[in-house]
């Protein structure tokens, strides 16, 4: 079988093709299947079934006799052929670069009336004009990459000399709260805990991120193994996307605009086990409903909101006069007492749930000037003195 073409060899002689046809509220794929009798033949009702996925096109999508698509119509096509094998997190993203950034300034043209300047002049736009980091322009000049590609594939033109050149990124000091601080936040979420003081001191001694923390459920603890499992993140995407289901309840300030909704974790590295430590199981002893279905935070079928657990988070911080923090900041604290602690690095990145151990080294890891102190001291002195 070649990679990532998901055919088998069935007990009963057929093959097997499996290819993605939608999503489930959760964001995890929806299959179908289609069989035949030799490899090539289920491959190609496969392939078959794919297009007929991507090629369901809107009305809005679709050009009158003889009319040329121009770039907007192929970006809503590119959306529509790529929709299924998407996260709702990712569709909506990609929406919203679309019609934000390459719709305004492609849109009305063909794609053979793209001129290279043109790209050069988008990419000004986005750093200059609407002061966008340059991670942020990548990400928007990636997407505009793929769409180019599907452009060039579908209208049979050459569009040549079309080259992206992608802004560097230049890595900023990332701010990580130091034992004092640490220390005087500890001894605050200490004081009548509460279950937002219970997420936020969760957050500080895992690692996790603010939306695998509002995710949890009591079933993802087990007291016996004494472990978390990773599941599932809560986040905020339109209403108006097809596949978004809101989690249950309404969203705290009414918006009709986003929908609170649970689905798979960032990458598949983001499902892990972290084990349970003694003052977070007895902390979990505390808050322990009957329901063990119940969401952590809330202890009801509802899940907490991030942005009211970022709000609590912000008063705290304030009371203890701590600034230039967010929740992140947790998750980069954590980090670095871990390696203060002498974690090794492979440990520490499937419990922060990192796709490799370079992710971890180069964003999460930053030794203080006393643990540099320390391991120079370790180094022997061969001056004489």
């Amino acid at each position: 079988m070649a990679r990532g073409e998901n055919v088998f060899h069935r007990k009963d002689g057929r093959y097997e093709a499996r290819y993605i046809k939608g999503r489930r509220a959760d964001g995890k794929p929806l299959y179908g299947f289609c069989y035949g009798r030799t490899y090539e033949e289920a491959k190609d009702k496969a392939d078959r079934a794919r297009e007929e996925i991507g090629q369901a096109e809107p009305a809005a999508q679709k050009a009158a006799p003889g009319q040329e698509l121009d770039v907007a119509c192929f970006c809503d096509r590119w959306l529509s052929a790529n929709s299924a094998r998407l996260k709702p997190s990712s569709r909506a993203k990609y929406r919203t670069d679309i019609e934000k950034h390459i719709k305004p300034f492609f849109g009305e043209k063909l794609p053979g009336e793209i001129l290279p300047e043109e790209i050069d002049d988008f990419t000004r736009s986005l750093m200059n004009g609407k002061g966008l980091s340059p991670k942020t322009v990548r990400s928007i000049l990636a997407l505009f990459r793929s769409i180019l590609s599907y452009m060039e594939k579908r209208s049979g033109e050459k569009l040549v000399n079309l080259e992206i050149t992608y802004p560097k990124s230049h890595r900023k000091n990332t701010r990580v709260l130091d034992e004092k601080e640490e220390s005087a936040l500890v001894r605050l979420l200490a004081q009548e805990t509460d279950a937002c003081k219970f997420g936020v001191y969760l957050a500080l001694r895992t690692g996790m991120r603010i939306g695998e923390v509002c995710a949890l459920r009591w079933c993802d603890i087990s007291f016996e193994a004494a472990t978390i499992s990773v599941c599932r993140t809560a986040l905020r995407l339109p209403r108006d996307i097809p596949g978004n289901v809101p989690a249950p309840g309404p969203g705290e300030d009414g918006s009709p605009r986003t929908a609170l909704v649970t689905g798979t974790p960032k990458s598949e590295s983001s499902l892990r086990v972290i084990p349970l430590m003694p003052d977070i199981a007895a902390l979990c002893e505390r808050f322990r409903p009957e329901d063990s279905s119940a969401f952590l935070l809330t202890g009801m079928d509802r899940c907490l909101d991030p942005r009211k657990l970022q709000r609590h988070l912000k008063r705290y911080l304030e009371e203890c006069g701590i600034e230039e923090v967010h929740f992140h900041t947790l998750r980069h604290t954590f980090a670095t007492r871990c390696v203060e602690a002498g974690f090794d690095v492979k440990t520490l990145s499937e419990i922060l749930g990192h796709s490799n151990i370079g992710i971890t080294m180069n964003l999460y890891v930053h030794p203080n000037l006393d643990l540099k102190r320390e391991n120079m001291s370790r180094l022997k002195s061969e001056f004489p003195l």
